[in-house]
């Protein structure tokens, strides 16, 4: 069975089109990444997913359940993070587990056991009698993260999880997220941060003006958009000006005695260079090679290349 499911999934705010046709399946387990620049639809998507907006058609699952006929079953299965969200002010970071687990009509024991745990897990078991309000950002998070999963979901929405977040406290997040998915949680993840979604998401879809236009794991997303890899070569020493004409299908520089070559097939390149080095008596310090990112692959889905 299928832990999300997007099936034909169209919203539209007066003239404006949010979100037209987007469909996608998630497996139990996954983590899914959900990728685009603002306003590309990623928010409105994930309030269709969890059932706060209904969609105009197409319909949305979650576990089996359709999220609009079957709203409480669905809910009670799932965990949310939204982007814009605070713990309640005035109560600890006790009393918001605590409040959470009630209106999920967890029984008193249940609540007190997984709470403890939680908070140990998040680092925030020395500070479960302090408000809300007197915590970091950081701690605000990571307090949202656990409120989000006292009721033992099966899938958990994380929208920007990590965003303005230090980096001890964005690391506790990506680690927590990975332990999840050995306990058979589904993640959807959705991020400004292209790098963490490539470092953490089994696949990633990225939309844009409401459609998903790229659909799969990193690296089949970095062989499907072409993206290129970066050659670095340093010589003993190399004229400024010499005849370079061997590289002129690709975008290179000469920078001191180090060439730079952007390329999609380092290894053609490599053994061209190496060639034109041996012909006219250059010795090669060093290759390196730098594969291509993820981002270099969102760029160029966002501009449309």
């Amino acid at each position: 069975m299928d832990a999300i499911e997007a099936l034909d999934l169209h919203k539209r705010f007066g003239t404006v089109v949010a979100v037209e046709g987007v469909s996608f399946q998630i497996g139990e387990g996954e983590i899914f990444g959900f990728l685009g620049p603002n306003g590309a639809g990623k928010t409105t998507t994930i309030r269709m997913l969890t059932g706060i907006l209904k969609p105009d058609r197409g319909k949305a699952r979650i576990m089996g359940y359709d999220v609009n006929r079957s709203p409480v079953e669905a809910k009670m299965l799932v965990g949310v993070v939204p982007e814009e969200a605070n713990p309640y002010p005035d109560l600890s970071a006790w009393d918001n587990l605590v409040l959470v687990g009630r209106l999920y009509g967890l029984s008193r024991s249940h609540i007190e056991e997984k709470a403890s745990r939680l908070l140990r897990l998040l680092d925030l078991y020395e500070i479960r009698e302090r408000k809300a309000k007197n915590l970091s950002k950081g701690l605000r998070q990571k307090l949202l993260v656990a409120m989000a999963l006292i009721n033992d979901p099966k899938v958990l929405f994380l929208d920007e999880p990590t965003g303005g977040l230090d980096v001890l406290s964005a690391r506790k997040i990506r680690e927590l997220i990975l332990e999840l998915k050995k306990s058979g949680i589904t993640t959807f993840l959705t991020t400004h941060n292209v790098e963490e979604a490539g470092a953490l998401c089994d696949r990633i879809a990225i939309i844009k003006a409401g459609h998903v236009v790229e659909l799969g794991s990193p690296e089949e997303l970095k062989i499907k958009a072409g993206a290129y890899t970066y050659v670095s070569v340093s010589f003993d020493r190399i004229e400024e000006g010499c005849d370079l004409s061997f590289l002129e299908p690709f975008e290179y520089k000469l920078q001191g005695s180090r060439l730079l070559i952007v390329c999609s097939r380092p290894a053609d390149v490599i053994v061209e260079t190496v060639e034109y080095a041996r012909a006219r008596g250059l010795k090669i310090l060093d290759i390196k090679i730098s594969p291509p990112t993820l981002e270099d692959v969102f760029v160029k889905v966002a501009k449309g290349e």
